[in-house]
C-alpha cells in the first residue's frame, strides 16, 4: 500500500512539472514576439454558428493576466470588456445556446480568447490589453451569414458564383477545403465552404492583410463606397457525393464470440444497438431541433431516419421553402410540426462514422390540472377578459346612445 503511494505521489509530482515546463513554453513565446509599434488588425473571417480562437499572440513579459474588449466599430465609444480583470472566466461549451448574448458564449484559456457559436453581430474590432487600456494585438472579425448562403450542387451540374470585378476592386470567393466524406459505406456527401473576399490597393492600412490587398467582405478596412456591391455577395457551400469504405473494427476474441453463441442457444439474445440511443417523446404539432453530440458546423454530418438517408439534396434548408424536415448549415436536423409519421430512429453520423442515434415517439398531449402559472390559462384569462371588456364597452356604449335619442326626442320646443 505505501509503494502504492508513493508512485501516485511521483505521478502526481510529474504532472506538475509538464504544467509548469507547458506555462514556461507559452512565456517563451511571448517573449520571441515583439509587439507592433503600432496596434494592427489582423483580419479573420468565420461562417456564423461556429466556434474560433482568437490568441493574444505578444504581451509584455512583467504582464500576467489579459483583458479582452470588443468595439464594432474603430474609436467607438460602446467596448464590451469580455473578462473579468484575472482573466479567469471560464465557460462550458455544452451549456452555450444558439442567439445567447455574446457575454455568456465566450472563454478566456492561456491568454486566448474563445467565441462559441459565433453570430453576425459578433463582427467588429477585438482587443487584447490590461484594465488600464494598453492594448497589445487586435483582430479585425467577420462573422458571415448562414441563412442566406449560396448552394451549388455538382451532381446537378450546378457551379459556384462568378468573380465580381469593378474598377477599384474585385469580390470572389474563397472555398476551405472538402470535408471528409459524411458516410461510409454507403454514398454520401462532401461539403465544401466558401467566404466572400475582396482584393483591392484601397483597403485601410491599419488592417494587416494575408495575401496583401485581400480581406474578408465585411472588414472594417473596406470603404464605405465599396459596400453597396459588395453586400450583395453571399458566402456559398459547395455539395457532393462521395463513397468511401469503413474503417475494420475489431471483432470480439474467439472466446467471447463462443460464450455469446452459447447465450443465444439458451436463450433470446438481447438486442444491443450499434450506436448509443437516446429516446426522446415530442409532443404532436410541435417543433424539435436535433443535434449530433460533438459535431461542429465545419464537421461533416449526416442524418439518417431508419433505413431512409436524409441526403442534403433533398433535405437542406432553403431546397424547398415548404419543408417540414430539413437540415440546416450547422448540422442540425429540425422538424416542425411534429406529425406521428414522425416517428422512429434518427442515426447521426460524424466525420464518416456513426455515433449516436434518437428513438423519437411523438404522442398526443395528455390531461393535466391547469393552473394559473401555465401559459395556456393566462392566455385564456387574457382573452376572457380582453372579450368581456369589449362587450361591456359596446352594452354601454348602444345604452348611452339611446339614452341619448330619447333625450332629444323628448326635449320640449321652443
Amino acid at each position: 500500500m505505501e509503494m502504492r503511494l508513493v508512485g501516485i505521489a511521483i505521478l502526481l509530482g510529474m504532472a506538475d512539472v509538464l504544467h509548469a515546463f507547458a506555462i514556461m513554453e507559452k512565456e517563451d513565446i511571448f517573449k520571441k514576439t515583439p509587439c507592433p509599434a503600432f496596434l494592427m488588425f489582423d483580419n479573420a473571417a468565420y461562417l456564423a454558428d461556429m466556434s474560433f480562437e482568437l490568441p493574444c499572440k505578444c504581451k509584455p513579459e512583467e504582464v500576467i493576466s489579459v483583458v479582452w474588449y470588443f468595439q464594432k466599430s474603430m474609436g467607438s465609444r460602446q467596448t464590451k470588456v469580455l473578462t473579468d480583470f484575472d482573466g479567469t472566466m471560464f465557460l462550458d461549451s455544452g451549456h452555450i445556446r444558439v442567439g445567447s448574448d455574446m457575454l455568456k458564449r465566450f472563454s478566456i484559456r492561456m491568454f486566448s480568447l474563445i467565441i462559441f457559436q459565433a453570430q453576425v453581430e459578433d463582427s467588429g474590432h477585438y482587443l487584447c490589453g490590461t484594465k488600464e487600456g494598453d492594448f497589445f494585438y487586435g483582430y479585425d472579425v467577420d462573422v458571415q451569414p448562414s441563412k442566406a448562403i449560396t448552394v451549388a450542387f455538382e451532381d446537378r451540374s450546378q457551379h459556384p458564383q462568378k468573380d465580381h470585378t469593378e474598377e477599384h476592386f474585385s469580390v470572389f470567393t474563397t472555398f476551405w477545403d472538402w470535408t471528409k466524406c459524411d458516410r461510409c459505406g454507403v454514398r454520401g456527401e462532401q461539403r465544401r465552404i466558401g467566404l466572400c473576399y475582396v482584393k483591392s490597393a484601397y483597403l485601410y492600412p491599419r488592417y494587416r492583410t494575408v495575401p496583401t490587398d485581400v480581406v474578408s467582405c465585411g472588414s472594417r478596412s473596406v470603404p464605405g463606397r465599396f459596400q453597396g456591391t459588395i453586400q450583395r455577395r453571399k458566402p456559398e457551400v459547395v455539395i457532393r457525393s462521395c463513397l468511401t469504405p469503413c474503417v475494420k473494427t475489431k471483432g470480439p476474441e474467439e472466446g467471447v464470440l463462443s460464450i455469446s453463441n452459447l447465450i443465444a442457444k439458451i436463450g433470446q439474445k438481447p438486442w444491443l444497438p450499434k450506436v448509443p440511443i437516446q429516446f426522446h417523446k415530442q409532443l404532436l404539432g410541435s417543433g424539435l431541433i436535433i443535434a449530433c453530440p460533438g459535431a461542429r458546423p465545419e464537421h461533416a454530418v449526416a442524418w439518417d431516419k431508419d433505413s431512409t438517408r436524409l441526403y442534403r439534396t433533398s433535405f437542406l434548408t432553403g431546397v424547398n421553402k415548404s419543408m417540414r424536415v430539413f437540415i440546416d448549415h450547422g448540422n442540425h436536423l429540425h422538424i416542425r410540426f411534429a406529425q406521428l409519421g414522425d416517428r422512429g430512429t434518427y442515426y447521426c453520423w460524424r466525420e464518416g462514422q456513426m455515433v449516436a442515434g434518437f428513438r423519437l415517439s411523438v404522442g398526443f398531449r395528455g390531461h393535466r390540472k391547469r393552473t394559473l402559472d401555465d401559459p395556456e390559462t393566462r392566455y385564456a384569462i387574457k382573452a376572457i377578459l380582453t372579450s368581456y371588456v369589449l362587450i361591456t364597452m359596446v352594452f354601454v356604449g348602444i345604452h348611452l346612445s339611446r339614452c341619448c335619442c330619447y333625450v332629444f326626442r323628448c326635449s320640449p320646443m321652443e
